[in-house]
């Protein structure tokens, strides 16, 4: 069979994690994935009502775009994050304008640097499982960073809760009960949510949602713009609608 003529440029990208959440024999032990350019098939998949309407058109565009296999729900999510930017340069190159405080902004994503790998991930060697003692009470909680099969999960079932109650807001519990695997020592789903919902105290959840961002490795979205006032001001860059419609206008 002849070998197909037309080839679509492709890049390695490098991860947040450097692959070290992941295990040996995972493809993305490596701390890299190859991911093509954007093309007329992907521009439909980021025009298509039905993944817009459903919120899943940005998975859809990554998975179409990333040429290594692997399972996508393994992927962690300062990783996606990290191929989201990427898509982003290699489709509609790096400079993304944004409006912040009535002022029209620019940014150069490929300046864009991932968050430095905290000692914990790097003692990790391939599991993704961390230990957490809460600073009041002292219990020491086990728990993983999150993947995107795991955000599909919490978005199941919050969507689950809602329906039997519309006004339920639970999406920060139901996010620490995918989080926390264990609870000085305890691994029982019912153990772990009677705590959570229990005995955590306020300070403590608060505590430890800092201290897992602190250690999640994930890309800097940081960036310097000059307000409205003419101040220098540090901000996290939004991704609106205009990050992957460049010619929108919101």
């Amino acid at each position: 069979m002849e070998e197909n003529k037309f080839k679509v440029p492709t890049e390695t990208i490098e991860l947040p994690s450097q692959g070290l959440l992941y295990p040996e024999s995972h493809p993305l032990s490596s701390g890299k994935l190859e991911m093509k350019y954007m093309t007329a098939r992907e521009e439909d998949i980021l025009t298509n009502s039905a993944y817009i309407k459903q919120g899943t058109v940005i998975d859809k565009l990554l998975q179409s775009l990333i040429v290594t296999k692997f399972d996508y729900n393994d992927l962690l999510v300062g990783d996606k994050n990290s191929l989201m930017i990427a898509a982003r340069v290699l489709a509609y190159g790096k400079d993304y304008e944004f409006n912040y405080d009535g002022t029209e902004q620019k940014v150069d994503l490929s300046l864009l640097n991932p968050k430095p790998v905290s000692p914990e991930v790097k003692a990790s060697k391939g599991a993704n499982m961390f230990n957490y003692t809460l600073p009041d009470s002292g219990n020491v909680i086990t728990f993983k960073l999150l993947t995107h099969g795991d955000e599909q999960k919490i978005d199941a079932e919050v969507k689950g809760l809602k329906k039997l109650n519309k006004d339920a807001s639970n999406e920060g519990i139901v996010r620490l009960c995918h989080m926390i695997t264990a609870v000085n020592g305890d691994s029982e789903t019912k153990s772990i949510r009677d705590f959570i919902n229990n005995y955590l105290l306020a300070k403590e959840a608060r505590a430890f949602r800092q201290h897992y961002a602190s250690i999640s490795p994930d890309i800097d979205l940081t960036t310097s713009v000059t307000n409205s006032r003419g101040a220098e001001e540090d901000i996290e860059v939004p991704i609106t609608i205009n990050f992957f419609w460049p010619d929108a206008r919101v």
